[in-house]
């Protein structure tokens, strides 16, 4: 029977991913994950909006049940008015009864003393009772106006809208640069010969400016996009370090830094918590890549 090493195997039966160079392989950007990662700016005001959205949703949702409730007790307190009405009326005609016999007979006796006690009683009873309904009502209509969406929340929702359109507009269009800025003056070439230098010394802020300006201008965005990621790599910042990489991937996934890009994004993914798409990403590797030491590294850390 013949045999099959890993590599084959995992050739066979494991997508490669890195074929496709769709930035959704990645695992990152998913924005129904609980703890969203590797989120681009454009992801990051789409979250934000549904997160306001489901906070009016869910204000909105405990109105309603509040403007229920309310319904049911003013249905209730009216119940009881109509039935202390009606007693009322009822105390009325056995007041008249007993001014109607004769007074006489119960001047001598304590009977008709005891029976206006009784009404009295039974008139303070029924009295607490409504303001004890009226304070419960009142105390609900307070809690439903200071918790009802207000009109500010959806303008601010409008507000969330344009920003995204604005800023979808702004990464379509690219930045604009800074006027007088010294870039304006280099050639691009010259601009991307300067990046490296800073990142070869570790100077990853004026790196990072340098490709950022470079993205903007569309020179070699993909190779921009992948240096960039492996500065937020090194600085551990996986959940930026994966965006960049996403996107480096999707503008060209045949590049000589593939290898290491897909590691980096493996091992920045594990860091994440994602082991799941980390494991196919380190099985991705060894089978595009098998002869290349990141495919040996990969594979080490699939038995980790």
């Amino acid at each position: 029977m013949k045999k099959f090493t890993l590599t084959a195997i995992i050739a066979v039966t494991v997508p490669l991913l890195l074929e496709c160079a769709e930035p959704s392989a990645f695992g990152a950007g998913n924005l129904n994950n609980p703890e969203p990662y590797g989120l681009t700016n454009s992801e990051k005001v789409i979250l934000q909006n549904k997160k306001n959205l489901r906070k009016v949703e869910v204000k909105s949702n405990n109105q309603d049940n509040k403007v229920d409730s309310l319904r049911e007790r003013l249905d209730g307190l009216q119940s009881i008015i109509e039935s202390l009405s009606r007693k009322s009326h009822n105390n009325k005609i056995n007041l008249q009864k007993l001014n109607n016999k004769n007074m006489k007979e119960l001047e001598s006796s304590d009977e008709y003393e005891k029976r206006l006690s009784s009404v009295s009683e039974l008139n303070s009873v029924n009295i607490e009772k409504i303001q004890l309904i009226t304070n419960e009502l009142s105390s609900l209509v307070d809690t439903i106006n200071a918790n009802y969406v207000s009109k500010k929340e959806f303008n601010s929702l409008v507000k969330d809208v344009n920003r995204f359109k604005s800023l979808i507009s702004k990464e379509l269009k690219g930045s604009i640069p800074t006027k007088g800025s010294k870039l304006d003056k280099m050639s691009k070439g010259d601009i991307s010969k300067e990046a490296k230098k800073f990142f070869n010394k570790k100077y990853y802020t004026d790196a990072i400016k340098y490709y950022t300006y470079l993205i903007d201008k569309n020179y070699k965005p993909a190779y921009a996009h992948y240096m960039i990621g492996e500065m937020k790599y090194r600085r551990k910042n996986y959940s930026e370090s994966i965006s960049y990489f996403k996107k480096s991937v999707s503008l060209y996934s045949k590049a000589s830094y593939m290898p290491k890009l897909m590691l980096h994004t493996a091992i920045a993914m594990q860091k994440s918590g994602d082991s799941k798409n980390a494991k196919a990403f380190y099985k991705g590797i060894v089978a595009k890549y098998p002869d290349s030491k990141e495919a040996l590294e990969a594979e080490n850390r699939l038995y980790e």
